[in-house]
């Protein structure tokens, strides 16, 4: 199967409606987004079409998630006592039209997704997607349903047989690999802080994989205070390696943007320029291993204005064709919107933070730093399980 030429950027005004109200998850990191990415004209370059996406309906939710749960979902606007299933909690609390707007965002990533698996696009892009803590019978993190693991476990339905799901959010993808922990067809690799500092508390280099799936999940906790050089070195140092020993037919990212600096929610030290030359090495893999075959979402970010816009046209960008120049200035109608949407909030003027994204490439050192030792810890606990030698930097 020959995928065609070009992307399908997967967007309706509609999934604006995924609003918690006074809360870190903001929908307006998504509206700038995608005002940010008109302006510079990244949607209407040559191949690339935008589509409307439809609801997810019940049978693909419960691929996932229990039906029970999903009930519970629907249930809960309507009920100003209700508890349980981690909803109408500070993280997650109940909105109106819960379940219509999460369903939507499910759709829209199944959206993205088939339109790879069947070859209809190269690559395909869902910025509003990425909700990775949703569990099958419980919300967290922010997140009501797993529009990643319903995607992935529709192109399974479809007749992929390997799937490469890597995860680039500043926290543990623990839902995605929650809910395919035991599938050898899927591959689930989380860089993120390190779960003794951050939520969720899981993504430990020994959570390798369940019983005849072991190696399929690949973690780095990286110690807080990474900055771009360290992470790049961790995420070349063992990304690339256990992906092409897995050999996927489609890869699958979570391009969460809260490994920034700025981000108020962790602890990582990542540029604009780091989680821009991490897009160009997901998309490098794609090409090298899939025919080009890439489905990228959205995630985790919460500096709503200073980086998230940039960072996620930077990544629509990269899949609908050439990056965009780090130097080029935002354009003045952004800004102004951006101003008119938060006040006094701080507005780029550059698609860049003038960083270094240089790295030092791994080699196994007698006096290793913290970020060498989170590296090595992982490839110990996966690599032997790929056959692969975790102190050969060939490897």
């Amino acid at each position: 199967m020959t995928p065609a030429d070009g992307t399908v950027v997967v967007w309706d005004e509609a999934l604006l409606a995924y609003d918690m109200g006074d809360h870190p998850l903001d929908p307006v990191r998504v509206e700038l987004t995608i005002a940010l990415a008109r302006e510079l004209g990244v949607l209407d370059r040559p191949g690339v079409r935008v589509v409307a996406p439809k609801p997810a309906d019940d049978a693909a939710l419960t691929r996932v998630h229990r039906a029970d749960y999903i009930d519970a979902v629907r249930a809960a606007p309507d009920d100003p006592f209700f508890s349980g299933w981690g909803l109408n909690t500070p993280d997650n609390p109940v909105f109106d039209g819960m379940h219509d707007a999460s369903a939507l965002v499910c759709g829209a990533t199944l959206a993205a997704a088939e339109a790879v698996w069947r070859g209809e696009a190269r690559r395909a892009v869902n910025v509003a997607g990425g909700l990775h803590h949703a569990m099958p019978a419980r919300a967290a993190g922010f997140c009501v349903y797993n529009d990643p693991a319903v995607a992935i476990a529709r192109m399974l339905d479809l007749g992929a047989e390997r799937v490469a799901y890597i995860d680039i959010d500043v926290h543990h993808g623990d839902g995605v690999q929650a809910v395919f922990y035991g599938d050898p067809r899927v591959l689930t690799v989380s860089l993120h802080e390190t779960p003794l500092a951050l939520f969720p508390g899981t993504g430990f280099p020994e959570e390798t994989g369940g019983e005849g799936a072991e190696g399929t999940s690949v973690n780095i906790a990286l110690p807080p205070g990474t900055s771009d050089p360290g992470w790049l070195r961790a995420f070349h140092a063992v990304v690339p390696s256990v992906v092409r020993a897995f050999r996927p037919q489609v890869l699958f990212t979570q391009c969460g943007a809260d490994s920034h600096r700025l981000d108020p929610l962790a602890d990582l030290r990542l540029s604009v320029d780091g989680q821009r030359a991490a897009h160009l090495a997901l998309r490098d893999l794609a090409d090298e291993l899939c025919e080009g075959r890439w489905i990228a979402t959205g995630g985790g970010g919460y500096a709503l204005v200073e980086v998230v816009p940039r960072t996620w046209t930077h990544l629509l960008a990269t899949a609908t064709g050439d990056p965009i120049d780090p130097a080029a200035l935002t354009p003045l109608g952004w800004r102004d919107l951006a101003k008119r949407r938060r006040p006094g909030r701080d507005v780029p003027l550059r698609m860049t933070d003038d960083a270094d994204v240089s790295y030092r490439p791994w080699q196994p050192e007698s006096e290793p730093d913290t970020i060498d030792r989170a590296i090595m810890a992982t490839r110990k606990a996966v690599f032997p399980l790929h056959g692969l030698d975790p102190h050969d930097p060939r490897d």
